[in-house]
C-alpha cells in the first residue's frame, strides 16, 4: 500500500529484478489514483489496486476480501497513513516503515516531512528509520530494525529527509531477506 514517490516501492522492484531480493510482489495497493507508485507498478507489470473505501473498518473489509484472491506471504506499508483494521491485522503478516526511531515521532499524523520537522525542532542529535509489525495503533507493533541517521548542526527537515530515505530503503530491503531465508 502506497503513496506518494514511490521510490522505496521502485527499491524493491530494483533489488527482486537485479537479483538481490528473492521475492515476487503479487499486488500494489494504494488510496490515492494519482500515487506515481501506481505507474511504477504498472511498468513492472504488477497488478495494482485503487482503495474504494474511506472508513478503516470499510476499508479492511474491502482489502480482506481483495487480498484472498492473491498469494500474500507480507503486506509491506510504505507511504501508507491509514489506521490498519483488526481483520487484516488478524490475518496478515504485516510491516510498516516509519521515518523515526520508535516510539518517538510516531503516531497519527507524524509522517514524512512531520517527522523529521519535529526532530529537528527537537534537537536530536540521531534519528533513522524503523521497521515495525503492524497492529492496529498508529506505530506502536513491535519493532523489527531501527538504523541510526546522526544529525548535522546544520540539519534541515529536507536534509535528514533524505537521509532517513536512502537508510529506509537499504534497511527494508534487508528486513525483507530476514523474512524471506525464515519462510
Amino acid at each position: 500500500m502506497l503513496l506518494g514517490n514511490g521510490t522505496t516501492l521502485q527499491a524493491i522492484i530494483d533489488n527482486i529484478e537485479n537479483g538481490n531480493l528473492d521475492a515476487r510482489i503479487n499486488l500494489v495497493v494504494s488510496d490515492n489514483e494519482n500515487a506515481f507508485a501506481l505507474l511504477r507498478a504498472k511498468k513492472a507489470n504488477i497488478p495494482t489496486y485503487i482503495i474504494k473505501n474511506k472508513t478503516t473498518e470499510e476499508i479492511d473489509v474491502e482489502l480482506d476480501s481483495l487480498l484472498k484472491n492473491y498469494d500474500i506471504d507480507l503486506i509491506v506499508l510504505v507511504g501508507y497513513l491509514k489506521l490498519i483494521g483488526k481483520r487484516l491485522v488478524s490475518n496478515y503478516t504485516i510491516i510498516n516503515t516509519h521515518p523515526s526511531l520508535l516510539p518517538k515521532f510516531g503516531g497519527k499524523g507524524m509522517y514524512g516531512m512531520n517527522v523529521h520537522t519535529a526532530v529537528v525542532e527537537s534537537r536530536e542529535k540521531i534519528s533513522g528509520p524503523t521497521v515495525h509489525f503492524v497492529n492496529d495503533k498508529y506505530d506502536e507493533g513491535n519493532i523489527i530494525s531501527q538504523s541510526i541517521v546522526e544529525l548535522a548542526e546544520n540539519e534541515t527537515p529536507e536534509s535528514l529527509s533524505s537521509k532517513v530515505q536512502a537508510a529506509e530503503k537499504i534497511q527494508l530491503i534487508e528486513v525483507l531477506k530476514e523474512f524471506i531465508s525464515k519462510k
